[in-house]
């Protein structure tokens, strides 16, 4: 099928925060049969994105930006084991599941990105997380001109992370994913906020969670944002029963194991006073102290500076330091 490479190119349309910044190259491919790129990239930088949903350029990019087309491709295999391109939509992947009577992706329904952003991110919503679905990825290395399998335990998998996202070189680019899906729906409704939510069916849990999904976020459409732009800071015990001592309203801790804990980053975030504000062309979502939106025409250096603040003013408030879960390039 080939690929496009295009030059100068405008990438407001490859990330949800649409900024407008602009790639030296931009290479979209289309086939697993295009992916020896070392010709063409020779001694360039490079920068591997999915839908941009998690990335906030802050300057344009003088080198080449790779990208897969956006297709939705599934492959079934036995057992429920689907294998989807990583350039499809994520959200796409978890509607065909339901199509298919395969169970097990609906609570991540209505999160923005591809199918390999979500293994790079381990993106989680609502009680679940990429993790527990994948059981295979398939990469390129970008270097080497090799194949690569990993199983789900050699992706390590961590909060908002994997090996992929903890390798800066970007050698390799995920092009296949593999998740190991149930015949048999059995909702999963341990995230406090589905308490009550229909799911008598798959397909009503997933509109469930994607109308609640709506309610706290921007659209895409309407406004740009990179979704979830801090991490949930994780604390030992003292810290989270010092907090508890000082802000009884302070929401339960995520116990994650017997030392640690996490705790709400938007209710920090929120009790710092930064929920609703707005600071030039950026804001904080007034429905999600935890999101950072475009009001119109902002450039990634006023998204920086909002975090910024942000970060310094929870940090004086409550001795937190919140971590960006957002790329700034």
């Amino acid at each position: 099928m080939g690929m496009k490479i295009y030059r100068n190119a405008p990438l407001k349309a490859f990330n949800t925060f649409g900024i407008a910044a602009k790639a030296r190259r931009l290479v979209v491919i289309e086939d697993c049969d295009d992916l020896d790129l070392s010709p063409l990239l020779g001694n360039n930088p490079w920068f591997i994105i999915g839908a941009g949903s998690d990335v906030v350029f802050t300057h344009d990019y003088d080198g080449f930006v790779l990208t897969l087309a956006p297709e939705a491709r599934v492959t079934m295999g036995d057992s429920g084991r689907v294998t989807a391109w990583a350039g499809m939509k994520m959200d796409d992947l978890v509607q065909w599941a339901l199509d298919h009577d395969l169970y097990g992706l609906e609570n991540l329904s209505a999160i923005p990105g591809t199918v390999g952003a979500a293994v790079v991110q381990n993106v989680g919503a609502y009680g679940a997380e990429a993790k527990d679905t994948v059981v295979e990825v398939e990469t390129f290395d970008l270097r080497t001109s090799t194949y690569h399998r990993y199983t789900g335990d050699e992706c390590r998998f961590g909060y908002r992370t994997s090996r992929f996202k903890e390798q800066h070189d970007g050698s390799e680019i995920i092009v296949n994913v593999t998740f190991a899906l149930r015949d048999t729906f059995v909702p999963n409704l341990s995230y406090k906020a589905l308490e009550g939510l229909p799911h008598t069916t798959a397909q009503a849990l997933r509109d469930s969670i994607t109308a609640l999904r709506w309610q706290k976020l921007p659209k895409p459409e309407e406004h740009g944002s990179a979704g979830s732009f801090f991490k949930n800071p994780v604390v030992d015990e003292a810290t989270c029963l010092r907090l508890k001592a000082d802000h009884p309203d302070m929401p339960e801790a995520h116990k994650v194991n017997d030392q640690n804990y996490k705790l709400s980053a938007g209710w920090l975030i929120d009790k710092a006073g930064w929920k609703g504000k707005t600071m030039g062309r950026v804001g904080v979502w007034p429905q999600n102290a935890l999101v950072l939106y475009n009001l119109g025409g902002c450039t990634g250096d006023e998204v920086v500076a909002l975090a910024d603040a942000i970060v310094a003013d929870v940090q004086n408030k409550f001795s937190i330091t919140l971590e960006p879960e957002a790329i700034i390039i």
